[in-house]
Formats: C-alpha cells, structure tokens, sequence
C-alpha cells in the first residue's frame, strides 16, 4: 500500500502494513547532523507531507523566523531568538491596552490561495497531505496579548476578551474552510495546553472557553470529508477524553508526561495518537537500546490494528541515533511478515 492509504488505514484502524512515520525537524537538527539526517530520511522516508499555500498575495513577515534577533510573523507579532535553529518568543505584546484591539489586522492574504496549484501537489504525490495552515487559537491570543496578560483576561474576562477571541476564530475559520476546498487530507490546528503535570489553565476553563472552537475547526474538517489533527505540547490527559468526544482523527501529544498505560487503557481505539517519543529526556539523554524500549512501551499501550503514527521530533539535544533508533524500532515491531 502506499503512504496514503497507509495513514487512512491507521486513523480508520484497519491494519496498515506498518506504522506510518512522520520526522520533525528544527533546523538546529539539519545544520548540525547533515549526514546522519540524509541518512534517516533516506532509510526512513517520511507517510505525511504538508501542502504549500501558493499564495497570490505576498504573506508579509520579517526576518528569519529560526535565526538570532528579531522576527515579525504574519500578525505583525515580533519575536526574540537568541539560538539559531529555533523559534523566539514575543517579549512584547501587539497589544498592550485594549485601546490597541481596533489596529489588529488578521493575515488577510493567507486565504488567497491557488487552489489550484494545491491540488495539482496532491495529485502528484502519494503521501498522505495535509493542509497548509494550522489554526492556533490560545497561542495567537498569547502572541498578540503577552501570556501574563492573556491569563489574567481569563481569570477576569473583560468584554474585550471576547471581541479578541471572536476576531482569531473566525480568521481560522475562514482559513480553514477554504483549505477544506482543496485536495488535502486532513487539516491540522495546535495550541500547547500542558505545563509538566497539568494544564495551563482549569479543564473547567478550558471546556468553557476553547472546547468549542475546536469543535468549529472538527465538525468544519469532518464536513468536507477532511481528517483532522491536533498537536499540543505538555501534559493533556485531563482533555484528550474531550478531544475523543468531538471525533478528532489524531492528537500529537507528549506521551511521556502522562501515564502511557493509562492513556492506552481508556484511549486505544478511539483516536490516532500521532507520536511521540519523550524528547525532554529520552532523545537527548537515552541510548538506542532505551529508545527501542520506549517505543515498545508505547506501541503495547496504544496500538491496536492502528492507532499510532511512528512520529518524533529531532530538535536541540537530540541525538541523531536516538531518532534512528525510532523509526527503526516501529518500523520492526508493525510491519507485515
């Protein structure tokens, strides 16, 4: 079978011939193991690629998004880098007093897309595609308000709040719909919701105020026949029930901050679990015989006639036999024969 069908099979948990595979790469990782990176791309080529925009209209930013100074995103938010090879932070809000709320202009010219051209790059692939934007709800608040800000809006809500949160939805909406036109595969959309061992906000909180834009953003995808994917960084276990409920098709989550047992105990065979392999400790730190047993640990957990992308990312510290030893092992323990 091919990349496609492969991933279809895995979402749908209809036995692929082997897990399929997805490698994260920072730039860090390229300018620093060129040889070891050819390698594993060459040995372990990746199942799912994402489609460019081909925008018509310029998309403007500044600077380089992965290099030392300053950065400007599409928004208009300025980010700070002080290591080559990733990305900065927003040291200071776009908007600062709510006086600034009326000046925030949404990337209008991510939705001039050539629809066209993105189909045209489908069709000339057999890998599974997905969409080129990513809706981000809670992190584009972040970026725009300054997290400290942000989270005492939470706790006090001003009006304001809402009128910020409306305008970010309905731009990845829109974003998100007319990706759905296209020939992608699935859509994706991220926020990173977990510190070490909780959320960043109540889940209370988190139902009341995020839960349903991203049921927008599912129902939107599942609409047009679209498979749809979340990434979220830290400790989710207390949402990933919610996340089942709403019909998401895969969630990238870090595994290894929670009770994988007890996530493949109530969660196998009810979502895909697209990655990971502990990059805090594990990548950097292991070596390739304790990656062969974390992958075994959390393919004995959650893999069940599919339901699991053999993903990871190779980022700063990351060793280059580690992120070897991944897909090596998944590779070993899912495919036929």
């Amino acid at each position: 079978m091919n990349a496609r069908e492969r991933v279809y099979r895995t979402l749908e948990f209809s036995k692929p011939d082997r897990a399929p595979r997805d490698l994260w790469t920072l730039p860090w990782a390229e300018e620093h193991y060129p040889v070891e990176m050819k390698r594993i791309k060459t040995d372990f080529p990746n199942d799912i690629q994402g489609a460019p925009g081909f925008c018509r209209e310029k998309i403007t930013t500044q600077g380089d998004m992965y290099g030392v100074g300053s950065y400007v995103d599409e928004w208009g938010c300025r980010f700070e880098n002080i290591q080559r090879g990733v990305i900065g932070e927003v040291k200071e809000p776009l908007i600062r007093t709510w006086d600034d709320l009326k000046r925030l202009r949404p990337p209008v010219e991510a939705l001039t897309i050539d629809i066209d051209q993105v189909n045209a790059f489908c069709r000339q692939s057999d890998r599974f595609v997905t969409g080129g934007c990513c809706a981000r709800p809670f992190e584009r608040m972040q970026f725009l308000r300054g997290s400290e800000n942000l989270f005492m809006d939470l706790a006090s809500q001003p009006p304001e709040l809402f009128e910020l949160m409306k305008c970010v939805h309905e731009f990845y909406l829109k974003e998100l719909e007319l990706w759905s036109r296209t020939d992608v595969d699935a859509l994706n959309f991220m926020d990173d919701w977990g510190a070490q061992r909780s959320l960043l906000i109540s889940p209370a909180m988190w139902r009341r105020f995020f839960k349903p834009l991203y049921k927008d953003y599912i129902d939107l995808a599942h609409s047009k026949g679209k498979k749809i994917f979340m990434h979220s960084d830290g400790y989710t276990y207390d949402i990933l029930g919610d996340l089942v409920e709403m019909g998401l098709d895969a969630v990238n989550c870090q595994l290894f901050t929670m009770d994988i047992e007890t996530v493949g105990k109530n969660y196998r065979g009810k979502m895909t679990f697209w990655g990971e392999i502990d990059r805090q400790h594990l990548l950097p730190e292991g070596t390739p015989a304790d990656i062969d047993a974390a992958v075994r640990r959390v393919k004995d957990a959650i893999y069940q006639d599919g339901g699991a992308i053999a993903q990871c990312e190779f980022g700063p510290g990351g060793k280059p036999e580690n992120v070897y030893q991944v897909f090596k092992t998944w590779n070993d323990l899912t495919r036929e024969g």
